[in-house]
């Protein structure tokens, strides 16, 4: 069984009588634990095949509740396992088949098999330029626009993190408000100063020799990023004096 969010499919939201969900009811359902996920991350899983929720004669999406909570999944297995959502679907699709498939572990690979040790580093799942461009519905134009105020950086093989989609997301949401990337550089000024903070207070953890503490250093680091994102979004409603649902 798909574990269910944990803000239920009833938090917050208005269910239709026939138990079906809208866009918006679903996004609030899911806040709680996922409190940076969007409409836009919700319509690019549908559009990557993870959920596949009912179309009304008009067109509106409505999901059941066997759709919040698969999306719940979805969203779990990228934040705490990293995997990428090719790796995702096999996954739920092997679950929903009845098989009894664990997650494939995070770490090195030894004689072809997953170490039990944990990583030195994160280990996100990385994304193609040409898979970034169509998840986004951009072109090469957009992208290296968006490269030079810094917005996204490749790695160094040209591949991305697999965050660079939800930036890519936002960025395109900012634009239908007029906001243009050339507008984010203080947003991402910012984040590279907090970034930066974060990473002061766990370099030391990063650097010990043993695994356990190298491992903390990463929970940590999840810890204190969730903090700061809270802070800064409680800063920005302060400034602008308003409150969000």
């Amino acid at each position: 069984m798909l574990q269910k969010p944990s803000g239920g499919a009833g938090h917050g939201a208005a269910a239709t009588d026939s138990g079906l969900m809208s866009i918006g009811a679903v996004l609030n359902a899911l806040r709680d634990e996922f409190p940076e996920v969007t409409i836009s991350k919700i319509r690019f899983l549908e559009s990557e095949g993870l959920i596949e929720p009912q179309r009304t004669p008009s067109g509106y999406r409505k999901f059941s509740a066997h759709d919040v909570e698969r999306l719940g999944h979805v969203l779990r297995m990228q934040r705490d396992h990293y995997l990428p959502l090719k790796v995702i679907r096999e996954h739920l699709s092997a679950m929903e088949r009845g098989e009894a498939v664990p997650l494939p572990a995070v770490g090195r690979q030894r004689d072809g098999e997953s170490a039990a040790e944990p990583p030195e580093g994160p280990t996100a799942a990385r994304i193609g330029r040409e898979e970034l461009l169509s998840a986004a519905g951009v072109d090469e134009q957009e992208l290296k626009e968006w490269e030079s105020y810094g917005l996204l950086t490749p790695l160094e093989d040209g591949a991305y993190d697999a965050e660079a989609v939800t930036v890519a997301l936002l960025v395109i949401e900012l634009g239908r408000f007029g906001i243009e990337p050339r507008h984010l550089r203080a947003m991402k000024a910012a984040a590279d100063r907090e970034a930066g903070l974060v990473d002061q207070v766990v370099a030391p953890l990063r650097r010990h020799r043993n695994p356990q503490t190298r491992a903390h250093a990463e929970a940590r680091t999840k810890e204190l990023a969730g903090l700061t994102v809270k802070l800064h979004a409680a800063l920005v409603r302060t400034a602008l004096g308003v409150r969000l649902p």
